[in-house]
């Protein structure tokens, strides 16, 4: 007879634990949620700006692609060199840099579709493109004073 009121005492107890246990994880997955978006928007958020500072890098600096590749890559060092595309307007003004002072009218500074992020998220390789961010900026009456050992002043 006590071993049959102390059964009816306990039987919702495994509801209440599982209950308790599985809010616990789901609080777990969506807060693992946001910190994996918000690691996801600051990375895209940084390739937009180091495609800004590619593209001001090759302009001010008369630099070359290495040298712009590098300040990116400085930026971001998940990006890779072969993500980064640079073009020069006219096609191929910018052999030095005194002809890329003399002859180029702006620059073309662009991540393409290959550059990926991976996720973090346990037992859930995920990777993510990083859209394909592009920045021009025309010739401006600036000269390579402006630049100190490849920080732009």
């Amino acid at each position: 007879m006590r071993a049959a009121k102390s059964r009816l005492r306990q039987q919702g107890a495994s509801t209440v634990e599982f209950a308790l246990v599985a809010a616990f994880g789901g609080f777990l997955l969506v807060l693992i949620g946001i910190f994996e978006l918000g690691r996801i928007s600051y990375t895209f958020n940084t390739a937009s700006e180091a495609t800004r500072l590619g593209a001001r890098t090759a302009i001010v600096c008369d630099s070359g692609d290495e040298r712009v590749r590098s300040a990116m890559i400085a930026l971001l060092p998940s990006l890779r060199a072969e993500h980064i595309d640079i073009s020069y307007q006219p096609a191929g003004c910018a052999s030095s840099a005194t002809a890329a002072r003399a002859a180029c009218s702006s620059v073309t500074v662009s991540l393409n579709s290959s550059a990926q992020l991976t996720t973090v998220i346990p037992f859930v390789p995920l990777a993510v493109s990083i859209p394909p961010f592009t920045t021009t900026m025309t010739r401006e009456a600036m000269d390579s004073r402006n630049c100190d050992g490849g920080n732009l002043q």
